[in-house]
């Protein structure tokens, strides 16, 4: 893991993986992980992905490795910026932006604000910002605080994996999601419920992927479905049998999704 400082001086880190061979031009693909997730959430992802294309995977802050900030320095524009920066530190002027559930709403915000530079756009399990969900984040906050974060997510893990999911990777989630600072959820969460991008879909002019759940708990199909409506160049797959954390739970299939996606608009072979 390596680590780079943002502009406004707190300390972030990323991993990079790149199989590709090292005489072809490569293109660089930002992966961005869920609320309480890190870049290690998407081990599974690599190997289908890191042969084709470089992949960047950020911590973003107050997650994994990366510092967490105070109140002074978090806002969902400042998450944005840190993947600029974090392109900027790479030497990297353009690059395609992928995200899982929060992580989407920042690549989907990084798309609409830099045009320029993101090629193309994938989101997994993600709106356009929270705002009009069922999402009840004074809820979701109080059981952090009666519970903690493990028994808050010890009781929905039914709403976030199928019956049958292993429960030694269940136990591993569990654990990578108890990494996170508790004030830090209960202060991330109220600033992405108030996120609202719909208005603003029709900007979106980069050819878009978008792969949702039909059995989410919390956001209707109907809700995911807003999307491709508005967004001209939108992709729409839905994920049949699985609740919200289908990067989690079928993570090779994502990855394939995405590599598929990645090569019908030329990133990569």
């Amino acid at each position: 893991m390596e680590n780079f400082t943002a502009s406004d001086g707190l300390r972030l880190s990323y991993v990079v993986d790149d199989y590709t061979d090292p005489w072809q031009p490569k293109e660089t693909l930002i992966l961005l992980h869920a609320v309480l997730g890190s870049s290690r959430r998407f081990y599974q992802w690599i190997p289908t992905l890191s042969r084709h294309i470089r992949v960047v995977r950020l911590d973003m802050r107050g997650h994994g490795e990366s510092d967490v900030p105070d109140e002074k320095h978090f806002s969902f524009q400042r998450l944005v910026q840190d993947v600029i920066d974090l392109a900027d530190h790479l030497q990297c002027e353009t690059f395609h932006a992928a995200g899982s559930s929060a992580g989407a709403i920042v690549a989907t915000q990084l798309a609409l604000d830099h045009p320029r530079r993101v090629k193309t756009l994938a989101n997994f399990a993600a709106v356009s910002g929270l705002k009009h969900t069922n999402i009840d984040h004074h809820q979701w906050i109080a059981s952090v605080k009666a519970k903690g974060l493990r028994g808050f997510f010890e009781s929905t893990i039914a709403e976030r994996f199928p019956p049958g999911t292993d429960a030694g990777f269940v136990k591993w989630f569990v654990d990578e999601a108890c990494r996170t600072d508790e004030d830090f959820f209960c202060c991330f969460v109220p600033v992405m419920r108030e996120i609202d991008q719909s208005a603003r879909l029709h900007e979106i002019k980069q050819a878009m992927l978008v792969v949702v759940p039909d059995e989410d708990p919390h956001i209707s199909l109907a809700q995911y479905e807003a999307v491709k409506t508005h967004a001209p160049r939108c992709e729409f797959v839905v994920y049949q049998g699985y609740q919200h954390n289908i990067t989690d739970a079928v993570p090779q299939r994502c990855a394939e999704e995405l590599l598929r996606f990645l090569r019908q608009y030329g990133a990569c072979r």
